[in-house]
């Protein structure tokens, strides 16, 4: 079984919303009580892997980059182990692969793709007129 798999990519006109899903296994937190973190990055053939959003799964607290604060929404459902990503105002630049992300890292490596163990295989978000 995977421990991390997204769901809900596709292809959406620029203003357009997407909500992507993460199914997160429990083995990812057995005997680890804090510091689970659960991230979003995303990738184009052009660029490295870029930190998109990330949430601590105890806490709550999330993260931001800069280019989505204020458009996503990262979205956690402890009971259900679902960590969602809700895209709005999509614009070209967003589109790439996201990918899901489980790690334990200190707030000054949240963004680093170094600090995470455990990956999804990606979902593919198009933005297209």
């Amino acid at each position: 079984q995977a421990q991390l798999e997204e769901s809900g990519g596709g292809l959406v006109q620029p203003g357009g919303s997407l909500r992507l899903s993460c199914a997160v296994s429990r083995q990812l937190f057995t005997g680890y009580t804090s510091g689970n973190t659960i991230s979003w990055f995303r990738q184009t053939p052009e660029k490295e892997r870029e930190f998109v959003a990330a949430t601590r799964w105890t806490a709550g607290n999330s993260w931001y980059a800069d280019s989505v604060k204020g458009r996503f929404t990262i979205i956690k459902d402890n009971a259900k182990m679902v960590v969602g990503l809700q895209m709005n105002s999509l614009e070209l630049e967003d589109t790439a692969i996201y990918y899901c992300a489980h790690g334990r890292p200190p707030l000054s490596a949240m963004t680093m793709v170094s600090s995470y163990n455990y990956w999804g295989q990606g979902t593919q978000v198009t933005v297209s007129a």
